[in-house]
């Protein structure tokens, strides 16, 4: 086999979806992710920590009433690819110290920390793309057996409580 079948042999895992410039289309985002990565085999930390955060960036910083942002999973070889587009290219983020009381301006600074690279790519105007990349080392791989199965939480639990002790009435 020569090296540019091999190259092309490759597979590439690709996921593509398109939400609302809203907190519920950031936490559709994460969820999405997580569900794709399960598919995948592969680890849901620290992916879709990262996915989150660029997620509720686009969501606030990057939003534009009437348009969406554009979530993008891919995994090339050994390495996973999160890329996150929006339609604000004239505000590109940048990390930040922030003081400890404030309640926000941390979420860069996580990315920074979990992912191996990050960066941002222009895209035709009006659009910016926040990318990050994970490598695929095997601490990051879901565990897996012929016989182990992905277990899920439930999606609700019900309680049983006992009755209420009915209350004494005056006489």
């Amino acid at each position: 086999m020569n090296q540019k079948y091999a190259e092309l042999a490759t597979p590439v895992r690709t996921f593509r979806v398109q939400l609302s410039s809203t907190p519920r289309g950031a936490r559709l985002a994460r969820l999405l992710a997580a569900e794709q990565l399960r598919s995948w085999g592969l680890s849901l930390d620290p992916a879709s920590l990262v996915v989150a955060e660029l997620a509720a960036n686009a969501a606030t910083h990057g939003r534009v009433p009437g348009r969406d942002f554009r979530l993008t999973l891919q995994v090339v070889d050994d390495t996973l690819r999160i890329e996150v587009t929006d339609t604000r290219s004239d505000r590109l983020p940048r990390t930040q110290q922030p003081t400890p009381d404030a309640e926000s301006g941390r979420g860069l600074l996580l990315v920074d920390t979990l992912a191996d690279r990050w960066g941002t790519a222009p895209g035709p105007h009006p659009h910016k793309t926040i990318w990050a990349e994970l490598d695929l080392a095997p601490d990051r791989l879901a565990p897996t057996s012929p016989t182990s199965t992905i277990e899920r939480a439930p999606l609700a639990t019900t309680r049983t409580y006992p009755p209420c002790a009915e209350p004494e009435r005056p006489a």
